[in-house]
């Protein structure tokens, strides 16, 4: 295509890539430059452990779980408390340095690493749970305590916290993303059951979105500031305490599979079971590819075609009526009879199959690398977009298992791609295209729960339009003036 442009043209579009080139060359320079003058500032904040330059620690926290290419800092911070979060960002400010927050790196859209270079705040170190009220079913917890902890700390309590993405991400990692997960058909997703949060702005400033110490159940005061930050993926600060809703543990819980003669009769079955008003708790869908991965990878024994596995959670008396209510639907979709999970250990096992359908997948094919992609739909077009999606998977010449969350509309395809096959990666490209697309074109989003990232910015724009687009912008640039949060994300950088 250059060589199709008149002179006049090259040499002027020449002169920008040199002055671009020249530009970038410069900016690295100042950036390295910042950081040595920043170095013994962070040393003074946070103690010699507190930091680190080594090349193994910076490539660490440059990438996450996705395919995107890693880009590691020029320097990870490790802070202990908000204190120093807030004093570190204030040098960073001073110094024009951006400021990736870093969790547990378990995102799938290259949501940590360092485009721009820049401070990797790793907040492992912050992980204490800090206030606990079992009475007013609410939690505070630090960025670095998990999931997992979390529910272990409260194993005593009668209490849990439901929001399962299935990694054991940081929970305010997963506030900063919007996780979802498995149980959010019945408990809803991280918006849902964020009840504050406490957050250090690209200036340092300490913020609460909710008001310093409040934890109410519901506010209609001002603006919602804590669904603003839920989700923003640490461009517009660093969540450093999330008060989170808790739940009590169901008086019993028992798991199902179930399989179906084809996709249309089991995707057809989960919206016919959630108009049925079934408050079921999980409901997920496998196809023949991903339950037959799942079969080798976890020792299972299930029918390999398109299966549901579902979750009820009540008393003995309620799971009775829902377990009844949901095999009357599946029959008559030509469902087989349940195989049924009861005691702990065995659901357990059955949906640590589940969650380890990333690794089943890419077991398919070793050597290869996974890329996982997901969109989410109006339930009454769930099963046209996943029967659509099949057929072009295999038009496409694609292994792309799909698993999906679809008691809540969400599902994904588990690429399993050849990164040496230049031809096999363009038509992975193209078909992650064409399925958000087939999305948006369906009333949905390019992306229900991995976020936006790195790898959809241009669908963003598609699905919100060019003048919600500007009002993003607007927020970002009134939170974050000198773009410093982690640049690069979310929203696209036009370079002139």
């Amino acid at each position: 295509m250059f060589f199709s442009l008149t002179p006049c043209l090259r040499l002027l579009t020449g002169r920008r890539c040199l002055l671009y080139c020249r530009s970038i060359v410069s900016e690295n320079s100042d950036r390295r430059a910042a950081v040595d003058n920043a170095v013994s500032a962070f040393r003074s904040i946070c103690g010699e452990d507190g930091i680190s330059l080594g090349e193994a620690v910076r490539e660490q926290h440059g990438k996450d779980e996705s395919v995107h290419r890693c880009c590691p800092p020029d320097v990870v911070v490790f802070p202990r408390c908000v204190e120093e979060v807030s004093a570190l960002a204030k040098v960073c400010h001073q110094h024009r340095l951006p400021i990736i927050p870093f969790g547990t790196g378990t995102g799938l859209e290259g949501g940590v690493g360092a485009v721009k270079g820049g401070v990797c705040f790793s907040l492992r170190n912050m992980d204490q749970v800090l206030d606990l009220h079992p009475e007013d079913f609410d939690v505070t917890v630090e960025p670095g305590v998990t999931r997992k902890a979390l529910n272990t700390y409260l194993r005593d309590t009668g209490l849990w916290f439901p929001v399962d993405p299935g990694a054991d991400a940081s929970l305010c990692g997963m506030a900063a993303t919007s996780a979802s997960g498995t149980n959010a058909v019945r408990y809803g997703t991280m918006r849902e059951n964020v009840v504050n949060l406490e957050v250090v702005l690209a200036d340092g400033s300490i913020i609460h979105t909710a008001g310093k110490g409040r934890r109410p159940r519901k506010t209609s005061a001002g603006y919602n500031l804590t669904n603003l930050f839920v989700g923003s993926e640490g461009t517009l600060g660093i969540i450093t305490k999330t008060t989170l809703r808790l739940y009590g543990i169901p008086e019993a819980m028992v798991s199902a599979v179930c399989s179906f003669p084809s996709v249309q009769e089991a995707v057809d079955s989960t919206v016919q079971i959630l108009q049925a008003g079934v408050p079921i708790a999980r409901i997920e869908f496998l196809d023949d590819v991903m339950i037959d991965a799942c079969n080798r990878f976890s020792s299972l024994s299930y029918s390999v075609s398109p299966t549901l596995f579902l979750e009820f959670h009540g008393s003995e008396q309620s799971l009775e009526e829902q377990v009844s209510t949901t095999e009357d639907i599946t029959q008559s979709n030509g469902g087989s009879d349940f195989q049924w999970a009861r005691d702990a250990e065995t659901r357990s096992r059955l949906w640590k199959a589940r969650h380890d359908a990333w690794y089943a997948a890419l077991a398919l094919r070793p050597g290869c690398k996974a890329y996982a992609t997901d969109v989410c739909v109006p339930l009454s077009r769930l099963p046209q977009i996943i029967v659509e999606t099949k057929e072009d998977l295999i038009e496409s010449r694609l292994t792309g298992p799909i698993a999906g969350h679809v008691g809540d509309g969400n599902f994904h395809c588990l690429m399993v791609v050849d990164p040496s096959d230049p031809d096999e990666l363009h038509r992975v490209h193209l078909f992650t295209e064409r399925l958000a697309r087939r999305a948006l074109a369906m009333d949905g989003t390019c992306t229900g729960e991995h976020g936006v990232g790195l790898g959809k910015q241009a669908l963003l724009r598609e699905e919100m339009g060019p003048l919600s687009i500007q009002v993003m912008q607007g927020l970002k640039d009134a939170l974050d003036p000198l773009n410093l949060m982690n640049p690069g994300k979310i929203l696209q950088q036009v370079e002139l």
